[in-house]
């Protein structure tokens, strides 16, 4: 079942979409590479900004993704 988790971006990579995101609320959970929705226009993409992320397998940190992001 999946679940969907906030963040705050860190860093985005516009040339492999990938996204560094920490979770909200887990200082100690920090995702390096994340793959974002190609949905998401990159000028959205910035430092600081909310992210929400979708674990397909919540055991499994590399089967996610950055689906919405906010202000």
């Amino acid at each position: 079942m999946a679940e969907i988790r906030k963040g705050v971006l860190k860093s985005f990579a516009s040339g492999s979409y990938l996204a560094g995101v920490q979770i909200t609320g887990s200082l100690g959970v920090y995702l390096p590479s994340v793959p974002v929705s190609r949905g998401i226009p990159a000028g959205e993409l910035t430092a600081g900004r909310g992210v929400a992320v979708v674990f397909f397998d919540a055991a499994n940190p590399d089967d996610a993704v950055v689906s919405a992001v906010w202000s």
